[in-house]
């Protein structure tokens, strides 16, 4: 696949930094600011806005260091049942601590951690516990008395008065959080009411990327988020709020509509009878629209990310992991763009490469698997499964030995190296899968490059992998993810089992 720009992120920069600013200044006194998407690594944002740094807020908080202040919050129930981060495949909780570090890194720290709708769950204690231990401050604040509907009890020392003040010192505070549902919005009310308790002029605002607001309803792009929030029914519509205050039509999702009303009574509540904003939308600092230089590259990036995403929930319905509802929800948003799976265009390779794998062979289709990966400079690349190493094995050696034009007859790996890692598996430790995932044949090939100038040669173009589209005929194993992961490419699956067994080691 050859890269077109889409997205231009100084002036995206520019414009967000700017919003910010503005509204500090129209409102006054200090702002709570919630980050609503990923803060670090949007990597939908970066699929879907071709040229979007998945970093870019991290550089526009830079720009603000002087200004800002950051809560993490959590939610204590996704602490307990382990609720995985899709695109790194760890939980919450531990994305939490990936956040803190990373932000370290950029020059930025926490000021504290929220644990929020704490209800003595075991697994949000040995959290705050690690946390403290650390020397990390930890809130916890409890589910919110009379939330949604009884707001004399919300706005008062039984609702939001209950949960602890969290000191700040800069005029911007940003709220962030690993997830939806992680308290954010919670957590910046109830400070609102103790900065008032308290004499103390303050007000809230969202930061923003997706929906667009300024792009229409069907947009594949405003299309493209429904399909990454299906699995929580998310869904987008007109702001009917923004339609009757200003004759304007501005897109929006349905929890941020359906909360609204609610939301600005708490705020009239708050703020002693008067709320700055007349709809959901007024709520959003979202600039992203108005950094598209190129729509039609925008809109051919979103369908694909609406394919990935289909192959993504298709993947964890059949592991049990996803409901039914949700895959009918992602075939709708199919449907709506006029796409199919084979508009992939990874996907048909790889069922060709496995169909031929199974026709020479002569092996059944579940142990017979395929891969495919669209180079940057739109090369196709296939691999198959053989009974040394796996196919997501087999297409990566075969790239890197594409764009370091090697001929394919020359190996790049040691058999001794081979030989030896197949003897521990088999013989020490006992494992009935004896072929190479793709973990275990990148550590062979930076064993081989040290003896092997060709292998060298070969490991050095690893990196021209990274954004890679590929896809597998197969569900990968956990070698094969992890390596696929760190290689940073987009991974889809037709899901189908490799194996007839049920447990693999």
């Amino acid at each position: 696949m050859i890269s077109k720009i889409g997205f231009d992120n100084q002036k995206y920069l520019k414009e967000q930094s700017q919003a910010i600013l503005e509204r500090i200044d129209k409102l006054r006194g200090k702002l709570y600011l919630e980050f609503g998407g990923k803060l670090l690594y949007d990597l939908h944002a970066a699929r879907v806005l071709p040229g979007y740094e998945p970093n870019i807020k991290i550089e526009l908080l830079k720009l603000l260091k002087d200004k800002i202040d950051i809560i993490l919050c959590i939610y204590a129930g996704d602490i307990e049942k382990g609720r995985i981060r899709g695109d790194f495949g760890i939980t919450y909780d531990a994305d939490a601590l990936k956040l803190i570090d990373d932000l370290r890194e950029h020059g930025l720290d926490i000021l504290a951690v929220v644990v929020t709708r704490f209800d003595n769950q075991v697994q949000a204690i040995r959290f705050k516990n690690k946390l403290e231990n650390r020397n990390i401050k930890v809130y916890i604040h409890t589910a919110t008395k009379g939330y949604p509907t009884d707001i004399d009890t919300i706005v008062s020392e039984e609702g939001y008065g209950r949960n602890p003040y969290i000191e700040t010192q800069k005029p911007i505070v940003v709220v962030t959080g690993p997830g939806p549902g992680s308290g954010k919005l919670a957590t910046c009310l109830s400070q609102l009411y103790h900065d008032y308790k308290k004499g103390m002029k303050s007000s809230y605002a969202k930061f923003e990327t997706f929906p667009i607001w300024n792009l229409p309803l069907k947009h594949p792009v405003n299309l493209a988020y429904e399909a990454a929030t299906a699995d929580i029914a998310d869904f987008n519509l007109i702001d009917p709020f923004h339609l009757t205050a200003y004759n304007q039509s501005a897109v929006n999702y349905n929890r941020d509509v359906e909360v609204f009303p609610i939301l600005k009574r708490i705020l009239e509540k708050i703020m002693g009878g008067f709320s700055p904003y007349n709809s959901p939308t007024d709520m959003g600092v979202n600039r992203a629209g108005f950094a598209i230089v190129d729509d039609g590259v925008v809109r051919e990036a979103a369908k694909q990310e609406v394919i990935r995403r289909y192959f993504r929930y298709n993947y964890e319905y059949i592991l049990g992991i996803e409901k039914k509802e949700t895959l009918d929800k992602i075939r709708l948003i199919m449907e709506e763009l006029g796409l199919r799976p084979e508009n992939r265009i990874v996907v048909e390779p790889a069922r060709k490469a496995a169909l031929e794998r199974r026709v020479s062979t002569k092996m059944t289709p579940k142990v017979s698997c395929g891969a495919a990966i669209e180079l940057n400079n739109g090369t196709i690349i296939t691999g198959k499964n053989s009974s040394l190493m796996s196919a997501s094995a087999s297409l990566i050696l075969n790239a890197i030995k594409s764009l370091a034009e090697i001929p394919d007859k020359i190996h790049l790996l040691s058999p001794k190296i081979i030989d030896q890692i197949v003897s521990i598996k088999k013989d020490v430790l006992n494992l009935k899968q004896e072929t190479l995932d793709l973990e275990e044949v990148l550590i062979a090939l930076s064993i081989s490059a040290a003896t092997n100038p060709t292998a060298e040669l070969a490991m050095e173009k690893l990196k021209e992998l990274a954004g890679c589209e590929v896809h597998l005929t197969h569900i990968p194993t956990a070698g094969d993810e992890a390596g696929l992961r760190m290689l940073k490419l987009n991974l889809t699956t037709d899901a189908n089992f490799p194996t007839q067994a049920l447990f693999i080691l």
